[in-house]
């Protein structure tokens, strides 16, 4: 009787793989993040004024180590030039691409001294489609326009875009938000919008993006009030990050950079992907 019961309890192959996918299923369980785990990403918006900082000097190492210091996942940038004669014909995307080892997408608005001038964007995710936008304008001389990049963060495609809007009148940046946020209007998918709008808080412009968009700085919840114009002695508040209200994301933080590489400071902020 005693050697039967002994048999009786004598695993056998077959038990022996089922215990093993039982193992197996429980490991994944416990390391596998579940189906709608969430994931930050660190974006920011800079002005680089073509990389001359508020003591004049052409310096493009400077700005790269303003974005290095930060870590962000996705940097718009505004002013930005690409063989232009004033910044000595230097391919500036490209060389910020390299000091932040990024990949660069730019976007040239304007002819300008016998190169472009525009936008551009930097990501430390692999860049896929990308989509260039310029406005038509009003009274403003300048040409303007917008980039918007997909990048996929945990298989899911997130639209990330920058835009340098009119300085001088405010129906002109106003008709040139209008044209972006048409522009944007079916595109799928998570969208940040980053940049240098030219437009305070009270301005008609902003007030337009709140009605599909948060503003990260006030979503957020900072108690400061977020200038980033002029950094030497900030007394505007133009530079912003926007997350559409639709797609769910939350702001957890942001912050803007104390630093005199350009004549704006960078805002940052982090934000939560579904």
């Amino acid at each position: 009787m005693l050697s039967n019961l002994g048999s009786r309890n004598r695993k056998t192959p077959r038990h022996k793989a089922v215990a093993s996918v039982f193992l197996w299923v429980f490991v994944f369980l416990l390391i596998a993040p579940p189906v709608d785990a969430k994931r930050s990403i660190r974006v920011m918006t800079y002005n680089i004024h073509v990389g001359v900082g508020m003591d004049k000097k052409l310096d493009l190492e400077r700005i790269a180590e303003v974005i290095n210091k930060e870590r962000p996942d996705l940097v718009g940038l505004q002013e930005v030039d690409r063989g232009v004669e004033r910044t000595q014909r230097k391919d500036e995307i490209v060389e910020l691409a390299q000091l932040t080892r990024m990949e660069y997408a730019f976007a040239p608005n304007l002819d300008y001294q016998g190169g472009k001038y525009g936008v551009a964007i930097l990501s430390r995710f692999p860049i896929g489609r990308i989509d260039h936008r310029m406005y038509q304008n009003k009274r403003e001389a300048e040409r303007r326009g917008m980039i918007r990049v997909e990048v996929k963060i945990d298989g899911k495609t997130v639209n990330f875009v920058t835009t340098h809007l009119d300085y001088q009148y405010q129906d002109g940046r106003l008709f040139e938000a209008e044209q972006m946020l048409e522009f944007l209007r079916d595109v799928k998918g998570p969208l940040i919008i980053v940049g240098d709008f030219n437009d305070e808080p009270s301005g008609t412009t902003y007030q337009l993006m709140l009605n599909q968009f948060d503003d990260a700085w006030l979503q957020s919840r900072q108690t400061t009030n977020g200038l980033s114009y002029p950094a030497d002695k900030p007394t505007k508040r133009i530079d912003y990050a926007f997350v559409r209200k639709s797609d769910g994301l939350k702001v957890k933080k942001a912050w803007v950079v104390d630093t005199l590489a350009s004549d704006h400071i960078p805002l940052v902020a982090e934000v939560e992907v579904k």
